[in-house]
């Protein structure tokens, strides 16, 4: 992935929402290897920051691609950061809504990654972004998405992973139990199947599932990364955050891990909580983000 190039294309605005309490809102589309991908776009009104606005792009987790549709979902999450200043781009991933393209998932496919990355070039085009000052957030699914960008690039300056599906994919495979059944489709059965038929199971072969999994990269990451979950996910388990904290701080990243008691995978009974940290943060490492002198930055990754 880090060999690939990720050009994006210029945003469009396709339609034009009913705005927010201090920001305008769209349905917004770019270009992601020959894809048109649409996404929700929210920008602040009043007056722009000389820089331009901070960006906050942010990846929904697991929704039936039928049933995604772009204005719902996670509308509260949007609009807390959207009212913090900032613009806020949340992809569609292909074969979601409108979206072109085949729904491949998120973890058999570097694919939703590969439009999201899109999506941050696409940001550094569009009119009143500050190229130097995007973020992230990912949910669940969205975690792994966020995970994975941020170890393939150097564009992302900060993370916020709520209950992300973040571990190795020998966890992944063989510890993702939960106490409720899950139906697992045809989708997900066929990509562990494709990949344990062509490279052996995780025992088998750990060095090719360790260089797919984005856990084992975290010292490349592009910035810190914030970790939230509850104790009683009952979609995603609570381990899987703590082994990804525990490579964080392993790697020298600075991080910081929130575990919510008694709450669930989407944090509700802490929602005011969770987002008050994630905005403080996002502050910190995002909004307040002070470029390093030319000689004091990294190495672009090969």
């Amino acid at each position: 992935m880090r060999a690939r190039r990720y050009p994006g294309s210029d945003i469009l605005i396709e339609q034009t929402l009913a705005p927010g309490s201090n920001y305008n809102r769209y349905i917004a589309a770019y270009r992601s290897e020959g894809l048109k991908i649409y996404a929700l776009l929210t920008v602040p009104r009043g007056t722009r920051p000389a820089d331009g606005w901070p960006v906050i792009v942010f990846n929904h987790g697991y929704i039936p691609p039928e049933e995604y549709r772009t204005t719902e979902r996670y509308v509260a999450y949007v609009d807390y950061f959207a009212r913090a200043g900032y613009i806020v781009f949340r992809p569609d991933y292909r074969g979601h809504g409108s979206s072109e393209g085949a729904a491949t998932g998120g973890y058999g496919s570097p694919d939703y990654t590969v439009d999201v990355l899109n999506a941050v070039s696409s940001l550094k085009r569009y009119p009143g972004v500050d190229a130097e000052r995007i973020g992230m957030w990912g949910h669940s699914m969205g975690g792994h998405i966020t995970l994975r960008a941020m170890v393939t690039t150097g564009d992302i300056r900060a993370g916020v992973i709520w209950a992300g599906v973040v571990a190795s994919y020998d966890d992944l495979m063989n510890n993702w139990r939960r106490p409720v059944p899950v139906t697992v489709t045809q989708r997900a059965r066929r990509w562990r199947q494709d990949l344990i038929e062509r490279f052996g199971t995780p025992q088998q072969n750990a060095a090719f599932w360790d260089s797919i999994s984005p856990i084992s990269y975290v010292a490349d990451s592009s910035g810190p990364i914030q970790l939230h979950h509850g104790t009683e996910d009952e979609s995603v388990p609570l381990e899987f955050s703590a082994s990804l904290y525990a490579a964080l701080q392993k790697a020298g990243v600075p991080t910081a891990f929130y575990q919510y008691q008694g709450d669930n995978h989407n944090i509700s009974a802490n929602f005011r909580v969770a987002m008050q940290r994630s905005l403080a943060f996002f502050d910190q490492y995002v909004k307040n983000y002070q470029p390093l002198p030319a000689d004091l930055l990294r190495t672009p990754r090969e």
